[in-house]
Formats: structure tokens, C-alpha cells, sequence
């Protein structure tokens, strides 16, 4: 990963990486293998959207959040093509689904950053499922979008990216856009 620009971390990298990794996922887990579009970046964050949106983030040599978004519709047909079952509309799998494949994602650019950032934390998946609602990280205005077709519809991965404090050493619990270090701790006052 290069240092380039103003926040420090090599855009067409990680635009690259999220590709080769988001065709990955879907061919293996979807048996497809979807068209990436031109990607962007902007100052803000995605705008107003309907459907669903899944974030995890990340703490580490690098932090920031990323996701994947697509409508209700899209949400629902990727689901039936990975369960195997017909799903018509929103429900618990749904939003298990999409949680599910953007954590493969995400969690495949984590392990492409610790190569060269070292040790790095993820978190667990956020679901929001609507109409008319908007996305951010907080102290971080600059995302990468990256725009993706496939058979089952269009789907957008995000990632919003800055250089960290550095490696996390042990464990990370990620409150408020802000990296605490928390040593844990046996019964008999161990570290763990």
C-alpha cells in the first residue's frame, strides 16, 4: 500500500484490492462474477439511499468503515442465490446475508492491509435497512465508491480510509470512531 494522497493511503490500491476480492467472494459464495464500474471518491460520503447497507469497521495501522449497499431488491435475490431458497422480501436472513458478504469483503482488505499496516481489528457487521437515510464516519469526510453489476442487480462497496495510530496490540474495542486498546484480563489477573 503506498502513501499517496492527502489522507496518506493509495486510492487505485485499494479500489484494486476490493475488486480482486469482491470477485472472489461472489464467484465462490454466488457462483458469479460481477462487472466492477468506475470507481469515485468524494468529500461527504454516500448521499440519501434506500435499501440495504451493511458497515464494519476498522481499527489499526489503518481505520475507518466499510460497506456494501443495494436495494431491497438485490438484497433479496443475492440471499435466495445463497441460501438456496426463494426469498421475496426483506427479513433477518436478508440482512444476515448482506452483513455476511460485506464482512468476506472487508474483512479481505483488512488482511491485504496487515501486510503492510500490521495487525488490524474488525468490527462486527451493522445492518440498516430504509428509505431515505445516509451513511458517515465521523472525523472522515473522503470515501471511495466503487460500483459493482452482477446478475442478481447493482450493488456499491464504500470504504471511507485513514492512516492509523498504528498495529493493534492485542485487543481493540472501536467506540465512537476512536481506537481504545483493552487489555484483558483471567480471573487470576493474566493478561490474555
Amino acid at each position: 500500500m503506498n502513501v499517496k494522497r492527502g489522507n496518506g493511503i493509495d486510492c487505485s490500491w485499494v479500489v484494486e484490492e476490493i475488486r480482486r476480492i469482491t470477485c472472489d467472494v461472489f464467484t465462490t459464495m454466488l457462483g458469479m462474477d460481477p462487472a466492477m464500474g468506475e470507481a469515485k471518491v468524494e468529500r461527504g460520503g454516500p448521499g440519501p439511499t434506500d435499501g440495504v447497507v451493511a458497515l464494519v469497521g476498522l481499527a489499526g495501522g489503518c481505520v475507518g468503515i466499510g460497506g456494501l449497499a443495494c436495494s431491497g431488491e438485490t438484497a433479496c435475490r443475492l440471499s435466495s442465490r445463497m441460501l438456496l431458497t426463494e426469498i421475496e422480501s426483506v427479513n433477518e436472513e436478508v440482512l444476515d446475508v448482506v452483513a455476511e458478504l460485506t464482512n468476506m469483503i472487508i474483512g479481505g482488505l483488512k488482511t491485504a492491509i496487515e501486510k503492510q499496516a500490521g495487525p488490524m481489528a474488525l468490527s462486527i457487521p451493522s445492518v440498516v435497512f430504509g428509505r431515505n437515510f445516509t451513511t458517515r464516519a465521523k472525523g472522515s469526510s473522503e470515501w471511495t465508491r466503487i460500483p459493482f453489476t452482477c446478475a442478481d442487480g447493482d450493488f456499491e462497496v464504500h470504504i471511507c480510509l485513514r492512516p492509523g495510530e498504528g498495529p493493534v496490540n492485542g485487543t481493540a474495542d472501536v467506540r465512537s470512531g476512536r481506537l481504545q486498546y483493552v487489555t484483558a484480563r483471567s480471573s487470576h489477573g493474566e493478561v490474555l
